[in-house]
């Protein structure tokens, strides 16, 4: 995928503050810029003229893009031609700052009236998600279910929202959208929340809807052989990750949030800070990583060198820190011990600032090893840490310590594990053609 160039991405963010593109769609301007582009390169046409934008709409529509994404794409490169000054001929008698003001309108409900009443819900919503130090996962699936009610009400402003509009919302979900009991209940406790503490009325109980079980879980275990087999094909950093959520047990976002400062490698300790249910827990590392874990960080070392050669703000950091120590992102022991390959523009603050590894590249390499491995499990990212517990316990770790070491609040979400490996007991249990 081709990359934008942080000079040409700065002008780009400058033009959508200038045009007052709201700050959740800007991530979705910069994306369809990035198709763009990489469109023009791999058919060979001119990214700065404008007869190359229908022929990009027209992929988009030949791979079933929506249409609010296709009007969104339109808008976001015209932004783009505005850099150069380039205006396509199609457009004359039409002002640019009038499409992208109708553009934002439609891009977040497609009615206007309705966005400017839900604001303040949006940013109540983002305000009780911080004060209860929720994770940025859990606003986002919140604010989506929100925003698909708010879909669904069409228009009806928040204060004449009633519980059997939720009634009405999650029969919707079940039985027209054919949701998955997850989902379901998902978007049941995102609701809850939304009535308590944001329209701050009285949930009550919502007769008529039945909230969905979630069938009983067995998750898959890769045995050692396959988990190598996978580890063989992948190439760095991708396999040093691999190597940690297996060797230490992590979820996917702890292992790309660590940071210089949660190794101990005197002791030979990885500690987890505000991991799920902002919990920390430590682990011991995997002794035959560890020189791969030391030329990590003699990598990391350089990166950081180079950044503060360039004058950049650092690596993003928590918002409590930055405010108590405003160089802290400078500092080599909060460096991210997986660093992103590209430096990140901020265009609030006007300044570079360097990210971690994406989640999504690791589960698109881990992906492709797989389906490479011929494997005929399915495996992801959270496999890894399954096969940790299972094989713990299979070499008679207890119970608890495995709860401890996976960072579980309730020994009963370890016991699946108990259901992964085959039994320990004086008598096997066999099937009957083997007697």
């Amino acid at each position: 995928m081709k990359i934008i160039p942080q000079e040409l991405l700065k002008q780009f963010d400058a033009k959508l503050i200038a045009k007052k593109v709201p700050l959740e769609l800007r991530p979705f301007c910069r994306k369809w810029l990035r198709y763009y582009l990489d469109f023009c390169e791999k058919y060979k046409n001119d990214p700065r003229g404008p007869e190359s934008l229908p022929y990009f709409i027209k992929k988009l529509r030949d791979k079933n893009q929506s249409k609010p994404n296709q009007k969104q794409a339109y808008h976001s490169i015209l932004v783009y031609y505005e850099i150069f000054d380039i205006r396509p001929g199609w457009l004359e008698g039409q002002p640019a700052t009038a499409l992208v003001q109708e553009k934002t309108a439609a891009y977040v409900s497609g009615n206007k009236s309705s966005q400017v009443s839900w604001k303040p819900v949006y940013e109540k919503l983002g305000n009780e998600i911080k004060v209860r130090h929720y994770s940025p996962k859990t606003y986002k699936a919140y604010s989506n279910w929100v925003r698909k009610f708010q879909q669904f009400l069409r228009g009806k402003p928040p204060e004449a929202i009633e519980v059997e509009d939720v009634k009405m919302f999650l029969t919707h979900l079940a039985v027209e959208q054919n949701v998955s009991a997850s989902s379901q209940n998902q978007a049941f406790n995102a609701l809850l929340f939304f009535f308590r503490h944001i329209l701050g009325k009285e949930f009550g109980k919502v007769e008529g809807v039945v909230r969905a079980k979630r069938k009983p879980y067995i998750p898959v275990v890769l045995s050692r052989t396959e988990i190598n087999l996978i580890m063989g094909k992948l190439r760095y950093p991708y396999n040093l990750v691999v190597k940690l959520l297996y060797g230490c047990g992590l979820r996917l976002g702890e292992c790309m949030n660590i940071r210089i400062n949660n190794f101990n490698l005197d002791a030979g300790i990885l500690t987890i800070h505000d991991g799920k249910g902002k919990k920390d827990r430590s682990m011991p590392l995997p002794e035959t990583i560890m020189p791969e874990i030391t030329r990590q960080f003699e990598v990391v070392r350089k990166i950081h060198s180079q950044d503060l050669d360039e004058g950049t703000a650092g690596v993003f950091m928590f918002e409590s820190i930055e405010k108590k120590y405003k160089n802290a992102g400078r500092e080599f022991h909060w460096q991210w011990f997986f660093p992103a390959k590209e430096l990140t523009w901020v265009p609030e603050t006007g300044e570079y600032r360097r990210a971690h590894l994406h989640d999504r590249h690791v589960q698109k390499a881990i992906k492709v090893a797989v389906n490479r491995a011929q494997l005929s499990k399915r495996a992801t990212a959270h496999t890894f840490r399954h096969s940790y517990a299972s094989h713990l316990l299979q070499a008679n770790y207890d119970i608890r310590t495995i709860q401890e070491l996976l960072g579980h609040s309730d020994v009963r979400t370890t016991m699946i594990y108990t259901h992964t490996v085959r039994s320990q007991t004086i008598k096997e249990t066999k099937s009957p053609l083997d007697f």
